[in-house]
């Protein structure tokens, strides 16, 4: 008999070889999606303007190489690339001063992003049972408003993580990486109840899939190795152990993608904005 076909375990999305879900003269832009966040990377001529007319909550923008300036509100900032900005909800724009390229990422609530996703069809029905649902964290301290970081003074020593939240998301937005992975230093692991979105900004890249055994062997899959280029997402469901190594001499960058945020991270004290973001009343013990 032969053995039914399933759906690989990590949905992959791969931006560098496939046509964008929208564009127009300035920009091309390529939406993928998770259960509780959507990507969206877009690549940018100068003068484009990214406009989110009724925002619902907190968004993300990383500059890798493209300076632009973010308004929100009666706010404004002149954003540098290798920036992260935390945009408040409501009406924002981005408008882009040189070509290259824009990431945002939000949350579940941005419906008319989600019916756009290229993997928007995976995300049926029983998809987000294993998942834990986005509830927001607490307000950031002064209100919401315009919170810009710049990548280079959040480095440390022995790391090459830097991990960013909001009420709603969480960006680890790692150091470039410069030649291939050592093989013999890969960090396999797993989450109970979240999903991890791996953004691969620059290089090419293998993610290392491996779903547990279960009592039933019917529902055993066969190891994943997922060779994939630049830019793209890959989205790991709970409880799948994974790894991700870079391969080749050229630079290498991944950004993961969490929502809600992290509680192990931010107990860890490892959130270089955590002043800003009040974590969750802890249950009593």
């Amino acid at each position: 008999m032969t053995a039914p076909t399933r759906p690989p375990v990590g949905q992959a999305a791969r931006f560098h070889d496939t046509p964008p879900q929208a564009e127009d003269p300035t920009q091309r832009s390529w939406i993928a999606r998770g259960t509780n966040f959507v990507v969206v990377v877009s690549e940018v001529q100068a003068g484009a303007r990214l406009c989110r007319d009724d925002q619902p909550d907190e968004y993300m923008l990383l500059l890798p190489d493209a300076p632009a300036t973010v308004r929100a509100g009666t706010e404004q900032i002149d954003a540098a690339p290798d920036t992260l900005t935390i945009v408040p909800p409501g009406p924002s724009e981005v408008l882009v001063r040189q070509a290259g390229r824009v990431v945002r990422v939000f949350s579940d609530r941005c419906v008319d992003l989600l019916a756009l996703a290229s993997n928007a069809a995976a995300h049926g029905p029983g998809r987000s049972a294993t998942v834990a649902p986005l509830v927001p964290w607490p307000d950031p301290v002064g209100g919401f408003r315009l919170r810009h970081y710049r990548l280079s003074e959040h480095l440390s020593e022995g790391s090459n993580m830097r991990i960013f939240r909001s009420s709603n998301l969480m960006l680890n937005v790692m150091t470039p990486r410069h030649g291939a992975r050592d093989i013999r230093k890969l960090s396999p692991h797993s989450h109970d109840d979240f999903e991890q979105g791996s953004l691969a900004l620059q290089g090419q890249w293998v993610h290392h899939l491996r779903t547990p055994w279960t009592a039933d062997m019917s529902a055993w899959r066969d190891d994943e190795h997922v060779e994939i280029g630049s830019p793209s997402l890959l989205v790991v469901p709970p409880k799948v152990v994974h790894t991700s190594r870079n391969v080749g001499d050229g630079t290498a960058w991944l950004v993961d993608i969490f929502a809600p945020p992290r509680v192990d991270f931010s107990r860890k004290g490892m959130v270089a904005n955590a002043a800003e973001y009040p974590m969750p009343a802890e249950p009593a013990p």
